[in-house]
């Protein structure tokens, strides 16, 4: 199949140019000005007019969880359902985090995911790898991880008993990588500390929502944040950051590049678009529908999150996508925020939310929000010219996109698999039109076009070349 996208606005990270797109099968071939009337453009089997809108790289999201066992229960979306979401909103390919289970090897890990996604992915992925156990052993399975493309290794200073880390287990990892290649990425909040606060607070009867943001504090995250670079520091390596949410962290982060670390991270649009009032004690339990760690924060702290997106002191915009239905799993947690499960729903709804309150919004050129949303993804994760770019010899992950459509969020209409939607009602300017995942429309104007299984795993490649 020969596609041309003719007379669009091509929109990468560098630039932007009015131009046509000849895809090849599964590839771009070519990317420049009356390719719809030369000689390349003879056979084709399809025209796409793009006129008056953006061609832009399909986007990433790095920061994904499809079916993770969490709080007694599980994610809602499958990575039939959830990659089908993505696609609607945009994204075309997602790195989701496989996890290792206390005890468990690496490898029963990987495999477990592999087999999630395997035959029902609708858009291609990769996988980063969640580490519980940092031991002689599963530190020798993340050479073989690297080997075979899932180059990034997740640690928690939170969740004691669960996910959590001490120093040293998180500096032998970070040892590791600086040997491997790979890339230690840090759940930053002081776990312990929050624990302590947590059970301060049932135990004084605040046991609403709103207190899971309370006894989380944001110097608990400024804390851990600083300490997690530190460690990096010493073992002479990278570290990535993810969901940062709060001021204190963004400071620790920016003192850190200042001083020439290896500091990366990424933040979500719920802390750039939601607050500590949408789950404030006024709404009682429906407050549990904002609970995710690190929590919202109050209102102050997401214009620093927006200065660090256009210092590049923030790189990534991810979802951390982890959706439980209100009713019947978030409830879980009635009378104890601590068992509320942590998590948002979030993947359809990045790309737009970005561009409205991103480029509408004043905060970021078109470029800019190009770059986070996918071509810094790229770069970091191992994709570089591949995805994230719309370029000859990339694959075809395209997205057509009216910048000036408006449209409004909502559960009734979204195609995640939650009954409800964080940003309900919120009116939003610009929305995909037309998706391509490896040259075949996969959406058009609405309508699913896609197929289970057509997703392919990506075996990525370190990216310590572009972490310096």
């Amino acid at each position: 199949m020969r596609t041309i996208i003719k007379g669009g606005t091509v929109v990468n990270a560098d630039g932007s140019t009015v131009a046509d797109v000849l895809i090849d099968g599964e590839t771009i071939a070519a990317v420049g000005r009356g390719l719809a009337g030369s000689a390349l453009a003879e056979g084709v089997d399809r025209v796409i007019d793009a006129s008056g809108k953006l061609v832009i790289p399909g986007a990433i999201d790095v920061h994904t969880h499809m079916e993770l066992p969490f709080g007694g229960t599980f994610a809602k979306d499958t990575f039939e359902t959830g990659t089908r979401a993505a696609a609607f909103g945009g994204t075309t390919t997602i790195i989701d985090f496989a996890v290792q289970s206390r005890g468990k090897s690496l490898r029963e890990g990987l495999d477990a995911w592999h087999a999630k996604a395997e035959g029902n992915a609708t858009i291609d992925y990769g996988f980063h790898m969640i580490m519980s156990d940092v031991n002689d052993d599963t530190l020798a399975e993340m050479d073989t991880l690297v080997a075979e493309g899932v180059t990034d290794f997740k640690l928690f200073t939170a969740y004691p008993g669960v996910f959590y880390s001490d120093d040293g287990a998180i500096y032998r990892a970070m040892q590791r990588t600086a040997r491997n290649g790979g890339l230690i990425m840090m759940h930053a909040e002081n776990g312990m500390a929050i624990d302590v606060v947590a059970a301060d607070e049932v135990a004084a009867g605040h046991t609403d929502p709103y207190y899971h943001g309370i006894a989380r504090y944001p110097s608990f995250e400024g804390e851990a944040t600083n300490r997690v670079i530190r460690l990096a520091e010493a073992a002479g390596v990278p570290v990535y950051i993810v969901h940062l949410s709060a001021r204190d962290a963004m400071d620790e982060v920016r003192a850190a590049r200042d001083r020439g670390a290896m500091a990366f991270a990424e933040t979500c649009p719920q802390y750039l678009f939601l607050s500590l009032d949408d789950m404030g004690i006024e709404h009682g339990f429906d407050g549990a529908k904002f609970i995710c760690s690190p929590p919202l924060r109050t209102k102050d702290h997401a214009p620093e999150l927006w200065k660090g997106l256009v210092t590049d002191d923030l790189q990534v915009v991810s979802t951390d996508h982890c959706p439980f239905d209100f009713h019947g799993q978030k409830d879980l947690g009635v009378g104890d925020f601590r068992k509320v499960p942590n998590g948002l729903p979030g993947v359809e709804d990045r790309v737009d939310l970005m561009h409205d309150g991103g480029v509408v919004g004043g905060h970021l050129t078109p470029e800019r929000w190009v770059e986070i949303i996918a071509t810094a993804p790229a770069r970091m994760f191992g994709l570089a010219g591949r995805k994230g770019v719309v370029a000859a010899g990339a694959d075809a992950d395209l997205v057509i996109y009216d910048p000036a459509r408006r449209h409004t969020i909502s559960a009734r209409t979204h195609h995640m698999n939650v009954d409800y939607s964080c940003y309900e009602g919120r009116s939003v300017i610009g929305g995909s039109d037309v998706v391509l995942s490896r040259g075949r429309v996969v959406v058009d104007q609405g309508e699913w076009r896609g197929e289970k299984g057509w997703g392919r795993f990506l075996k990525r490649q370190t990216a310590r070349e572009y972490l310096r």
